[in-house]
């Protein structure tokens, strides 16, 4: 071979090694990107999802998140959001107002006793009764029965007055109603299970379902905001227009439950008679 030759191949040699070195420069390069770029993105991966995670931990669970969730106002409701449950006759002049809560045991006591005759006021045409119902003993006491029966209650009242009371009967019935410290109504089965003893609520699938969505805990939770009402801050009242009624109190005696109950209820017929006038007969 001659030295030109030589030279040549030596020179050929060298630039493939320069050429192999900055193809080997070019790799080494794209490889940093590519891990810099990884550990930007993972960076951001894990800060996002440590943002996300804190969001969501910040985020409002159960009753606190029905107050931000979809407003649905129950059929046969009145005023703004739907909290005005008014029942009766339309053309009756007066208008009783009652304040219960579902887990208050001295409402119990009233339904059980005198509910009846309360109702057959109303079906009388006697005045139309607004019903305004809290939720305080939940707050009071711990628990979430009371927020619970009344969405129930609103899932009842969409499909009529009647079954709105007549589920609100069963609900405070001796038989189904709890102690005021056992929170019972929070669980949708003891909701339903006492809706199976109501007849306009027996087997109705749109019903169950809408308690079991909550599809009325917005609107529960609208409904136990007007705690306060007139200054209503007990359970049971009674008021027309801004009178707070007042039942004359049932003595501290040994007495069967007949005794008591006829007692109740002629406590009542009294303060509706002094306040409305005696019934028609």
């Amino acid at each position: 071979m001659s030295n030109r030759n030589s030279q040549a191949a030596k020179s050929a040699a060298r630039e493939r090694i320069r050429a192999e070195r900055e193809r080997e420069k070019k790799r080494a390069r794209l490889r940093r990107q590519l891990v810099v770029a990884g550990g930007v993105l993972g960076v951001l991966v894990i800060a996002g999802g440590i943002g996300y995670a804190v969001m969501k931990a910040n985020e409002p669970t159960g009753w606190e998140a029905a107050k931000e969730a979809k407003l649905v106002r129950p059929a046969h409701t009145q005023g703004k959001n739907g909290t005005e449950i008014v029942i009766g006759d339309k053309g009756a002049k007066d208008t009783l107002e009652v304040f219960e809560d579902i887990r208050c045991p001295a409402c119990a006591a009233f339904e059980q006793s005198t509910g009846k005759v309360l109702q057959k006021d109303i079906d009388d045409g006697r005045y139309k009764a607004r019903f305004t119902m809290y939720a305080f003993i939940d707050d009071m006491g711990g628990g979430e029965g009371s927020k619970n029966a009344l969405s129930a209650l609103g899932a009842a009242l969409d499909k009529s007055p009647e079954a709105f009371l007549h589920y609100k009967e069963a609900l405070y019935s001796l038989k189904n109603h709890p102690e005021e410290s056992v929170d019972t109504y929070a669980k949708d089965s003891a909701l339903l299970k006492v809706a199976g003893q109501v007849p306009e609520l027996k087997g109705d699938a749109k019903f169950e379902r809408a308690v079991k969505d909550g599809t009325y805990d917005r609107w529960a939770m609208e409904m136990a905001g007007l705690f306060g009402r007139k200054g209503v801050k007990g359970t049971p009242t009674f008021m027309h227009g801004d009178k707070k009624l007042t039942m004359a109190p049932i003595p501290q005696q040994q007495m069967t439950q007949e005794q008591y109950n006829k007692l109740a209820q002629a406590n009542f017929k009294k303060m509706i008679d002094e306040e409305f006038g005696p019934a028609e007969k």
